[in-house]
């Protein structure tokens, strides 16, 4: 395929929903600006709990409780393909509106913009429902001081503003990647998130919520941290880590997951891919809920109570 959009290229100028349709889903619901549909990464969904916001340019799966931008939705459908063909089968399949982009035209889905602003951020602590969903997945007490509290709106081409709040963390672009009850993206551009401490030792995760679920079973750990924050930065990480001599690797134990690990060890093969510690479970996480006998009542039926 001639005259490739690189893959920041195809995540501002690609919708999700277009997608989805040319690969043959249709939405079965639809609340504001979410898309709901049956799930197409799994064969056990009966109600509609894959969830699509096409202004952030986003995705979430409320039964594996993964998503992302349409490049992480690309490599966990086609879970052969490694990155660099992803963005080549998104593209193929959506080439009637690549071909437009590249003549100069006028797309048929117009090019993707922030239409969020952040009001606020706050300390942990200040909101009930932030506070309930960090409990949930036992993380809370470790989070302090790491996550904090983001309130923000979203506006549309009408100027009507919806307002949102969720857990944030902040990556190395200054971008926030937000998670609630309800909702898993990124405000800003991605990156990874470094935190810094030995200078020979690191640990590497997908996302924050496993590094605190890690971080609750090593509160005395002097290790570096790296987090992905998206498989899709595996190579950032990858160019991250080799700063350091000793790389513990902690990622999910899905197929996407599984060949980060086998990707990020054939390029540095002195690192340990430590996912065995939660042999059984798809993540820390996952392990860690279990150990507490936590169990989340998110119910995909139940439309976000998350406004503020």
């Amino acid at each position: 395929m001639s005259n490739l959009l690189t893959a920041k290229e195809l995540k501002e100028r690609s919708s999700i929903v277009d997608l989805l349709q040319r690969l043959g889903y249709r939405p079965a619901k639809k609340y504001g600006r979410e898309t709901m549909y049956r799930s197409m990464l799994r064969d056990d969904d009966s109600t509609p709990s894959f969830s699509v916001n096409d202004d952030l340019g986003v995705w979430f799966d409320h039964g594996t409780r993964k998503g992302g931008n349409i490049i992480d939705f690309g490599l966990a459908y086609w879970k052969e393909l490694d990155f660099n063909s992803v963005v080549i089968k998104i593209q193929e399949v959506c080439a009637l509106a690549i071909s437009e982009v590249r003549k100069g035209q006028r797309p048929r889905k117009a090019i993707k913009v922030p239409h969020y602003i952040i009001n606020e951020v706050k300390e942990l602590g200040s909101n009930p429902a932030i506070t309930e969903y960090l409990c949930g997945r036992g993380v809370f007490e470790v989070a302090r001081g790491l996550l904090s509290e983001v309130y923000y709106f979203v506006e549309d081409q009408r100027g009507a503003r919806k307002q949102f709040f969720a857990a944030g963390w902040q990556n190395e672009n200054k971008g926030w990647e937000v998670r609630n009850k309800y909702f898993k993206g990124c405000l800003g551009p991605k990156g990874i998130t470094c935190v810094q401490g030995h200078g020979k030792k690191v640990t590497i995760f997908e996302g924050f919520i496993n590094f605190l679920s890690w971080r609750v079973e090593n509160p005395a750990s002097d290790s570096s941290i790296i987090i992905l924050n998206s498989l899709a930065l595996l190579p950032v990480a990858i160019q991250s880590a080799k700063a350091f001599t000793f790389i513990d690797i902690f990622f999910d134990r899905d197929n996407p997951g599984l060949g980060a690990t086998k990707e990020f060890i054939r390029e540095l093969p002195y690192a340990t891919d430590r996912s065995s510690t939660y042999e059984g479970f798809n993540d820390y996480n996952d392990k860690l809920k279990a150990s507490m006998k936590v169990v989340e009542g998110t119910t995909p039926e139940t439309r976000p109570s998350f406004q503020r």
